[in-house]
């Protein structure tokens, strides 16, 4: 079972898109992904909404997440948000690791 949390950032000017990319040339990108726990961190920019990011995060489970939460790295995250002035909407989804046989069949590979 691994959690994925979808973080969607929105702000104006495009302060998320400035987000995300000081996130990566910061380094706090690279240092999440070297985080043991963690299965994926990417960014991905919306073609409908120029002032909205999304950040797909998964991570082994809850205790990795908790971990992470109370890591250094959280202070880091929490002072770009502050900069950019974004809001956020999260979605959180827990893997069942199986693809359905009927659904299988619309994956092209």
């Amino acid at each position: 079972m691994s959690i994925t949390v979808n973080i969607y950032y929105t702000g104006r000017n495009g302060s998320a898109r400035k987000f995300a990319e000081e996130m990566v040339s910061s380094g706090v990108v690279k240092d999440i992904r070297a985080e043991e726990e963690n299965i994926r961190y990417d960014y991905f920019y919306s073609m409908d909404d120029p002032e909205t990011i999304l950040l797909i995060d998964s991570w082994r489970d809850q205790q990795a997440i908790d971990a992470h939460h109370a890591s250094p790295m959280m202070g880091r995250i929490a002072a770009l948000r502050e900069k950019y002035d974004l809001h956020m909407k999260v979605e959180r989804y827990i893997s069942d690791e199986q693809m359905p046989d009927v659904d299988s069949r619309f994956i092209r590979r």
